[in-house]
């Protein structure tokens, strides 16, 4: 299938990093969200770091006003008849994902892929909710998205073969690089990186040493960019939380367990960078 138009729906963080990295590659894009304020911040987003790129002598001015050009914002679902490719990109929750993917398959053309930006839930859950599961396929984008190069592309057990080629086909065109990874809880990024998070919190609620020390062995020791506990606050402990439960209760493993201490920071609304204050404190 010929990718022309896409739509991504909800412009959060990981929403309109998605828009702009299709923009710039050429798609004409349908930015969706529910709230008309969220849209202004994602565009005004979008905007700042495309400037900031022409600023920086690695984009030209006219290919800014070009990708700029090719964006459009909307807060009408029907829009998605439109697309070719609608692209997920909402809260991380089964009830939501799976009550917008019935409501897009009944809007979108039949041949129009359904894509979602999920980060641990399962795949075939999802595209079950639509009368069209072999086009539902998952496309898990890093954060941020305009500068992560990695896209988790995961098939559901009824994606079909061509569905899978044209997202790899995108993907490249994205300039990303795709892995294929099987329809598993946490697919393969947060199956790995959740759990060292959750045991640095563990370590941390243990007393095994302080949030800094256990960051600076991270980065010190194992080469890492950035410490775990860092790491978390900049993710959003909620969205931490989140994927850990859903691992727990995906796999039935104890290993899983969310630690306490994540627990009461969520509770206490200390979720991290957005909120300004999780593990460090932010201003």
């Amino acid at each position: 299938m010929d990718v022309k138009t896409i739509m991504v729906v909800g412009a959060g963080q990981m929403g309109s990093g998605i828009a702009q990295v299709c923009a710039v590659a050429g798609y004409e894009v349908l930015l969706y969200d529910i709230s008309s304020a969220q849209l202004d911040k994602g565009m005004a987003n979008i905007q700042k770091l495309l400037a900031r790129q022409v600023e920086k002598g690695k984009m030209a001015a006219e290919d800014k006003d070009a990708a700029l050009s090719r964006l459009v914002r909307s807060t009408d679902l029907h829009d998605a008849e439109k697309a070719d490719l609608v692209i997920e990109a909402v809260v991380e929750n089964m009830d939501v994902k799976t009550k917008l993917f019935a409501e897009l398959d009944a809007i979108a053309r039949p041949e129009t892929i359904l894509a979602s930006n999920t980060s641990s839930l399962p795949i075939t859950e999802i595209a079950a909710a639509t009368k069209r599961p072999e086009k539902v396929i998952g496309m898990h984008f890093m954060n941020p998205v305009p500068v992560m190069k990695l896209v988790e592309i995961i098939r559901g057990l009824a994606t079909a073969d061509d569905v899978y080629e044209t997202i790899e086909a995108v993907t490249r065109t994205l300039g990303k690089v795709p892995v294929e990874v099987n329809d598993f809880p946490g697919f393969i990024s947060n199956r790995v990186l959740m759990p060292m998070i959750n045991e640095a919190i563990y370590a941390l609620y243990e007393g095994v040493a302080t949030k800094e020390a256990i960051d600076e062995v991270m980065k010190l020791g194992m080469n890492h960019p950035m410490g775990p506990l860092t790491l978390a606050d900049f993710i959003g402990l909620d969205t931490c939380l989140y994927i850990m439960e859903t691992l727990h209760e995906g796999f039935g493993d104890d290993k899983y367990r969310p630690c306490p201490l994540l627990r009461k920071y969520v509770k206490a609304g200390w979720l991290g960078r957005k909120t300004g204050r999780g593990f460090y404190t932010y201003e």
